[in-house]
């Protein structure tokens, strides 16, 4: 029995998020995923909402069927 993997190229909140810092927050997700790390990545509270940000992944963590993503969010994008 394989471990199923999911590839993301954002990192959606759906506002679970935990601030750790001024710029650092701690996000659980279900299951095994892969994140790029250490480079700018769309932040986004829904799949289909506008970016809230961009962030650097700093650590990815897994354990029992979830994900801990570890991230600093370099840039904020304010909605009017």
């Amino acid at each position: 029995m394989g471990m199923p993997l999911e590839l993301n190229t954002m990192i959606v909140t759906k506002g679970r998020e935990k601030r750790v810092e001024e710029n650092l927050f701690l996000l659980e997700k279900e299951g095994y995923r892969l994140y790029p790390i250490e480079i700018p990545i769309d932040v986004r509270k829904t799949m289909d909402s506008d970016s809230s940000g961009t962030a650097l992944i700093k650590k990815v963590e897994w354990q029992k069927n979830s994900t801990t993503l570890t991230y600093q969010l370099i840039s904020l994008n304010t909605t009017n």
